[in-house]
């Protein structure tokens, strides 16, 4: 059961990331386990639980542990994040509901990073044949969320015949939708659980939407 970060888990972030070797983080692990990856490991199974009975999706939690080949003066990350999407091979190219923490907060909700070419040609064809659906989805999640999906765009739109459609044209990739919380008290609260699990299910229209697009 989630029961809360507490103020030694950004105690441990921060010194992560002013001291990342292994000396300190060796002499730091009971509170990296305690305070940080154990309670991210609880948070994660509570997230996942909208997700239990629908195939094909997973609960990832991240390690600390940095690829010592791609990252060889910095073996530990600064955040740990959490990631529900489909069991795919390559997460960055398909959308997820995510949660993350660094020593400036949290940040949680819908992205996709990097989604293929194909893809978004396939999401463009597919909204310019389909534009209702399309545009009520996407009306109904920003009112629910009462924020803009945003995206990195085009600097160039592609051809579009709809005009309602103009600004879904521009999207390129890093697709999302998130939300992001300074540390307080109710961070470090039980009750942050609920209130991420209450964001992504108002999420979970749009991530099974753009799951539809495998190309």
């Amino acid at each position: 059961m989630f029961t809360g970060f507490t103020p030694e888990t950004v105690d441990f972030l921060w010194g992560i990331r002013l001291n990342n070797n292994r000396e300190w983080f060796t002499a730091n692990k009971k509170q990296y386990t305690t305070t940080l990856y154990e309670p991210m490991k609880a948070l994660g199974a509570h997230l996942f639980q909208p997700f239990i009975e629908r195939p094909g999706n997973l609960l990832k939690v991240s390690r600390i542990y940095r690829d010592a080949r791609m990252h060889p003066p910095e073996p530990y990350k600064e955040s740990l994040w959490i990631c529900i999407r489909q069991d795919v091979e390559w997460w960055a190219e398909n959308p997820c509901l995510y949660f993350e923490i660094n020593p400036e907060g949290v940040d949680y909700g819908f992205f996709i990073w990097k989604p293929r070419t194909a893809t978004m040609e396939e999401f463009r064809r597919h909204i310019q044949s389909q534009p209702k659906e399309f545009l009520d989805l996407i009306a109904s999640v920003e009112a629910d969320v009462g924020q803009k999906i945003e995206a990195d765009c085009y600097k160039r739109p592609k051809p579009c015949e709809n005009p309602d459609l103009e600004r879904f044209f521009y999207w390129k990739g890093q697709i999302g939708c998130t939300r992001h919380e300074d540390f307080s008290e109710t961070t470090f609260g039980p009750e942050l659980a609920d209130r991420v699990l209450e964001y992504f299910e108002k999420l979970i229209p749009l991530y099974d939407y753009f799951n539809r697009f495998k190309v």
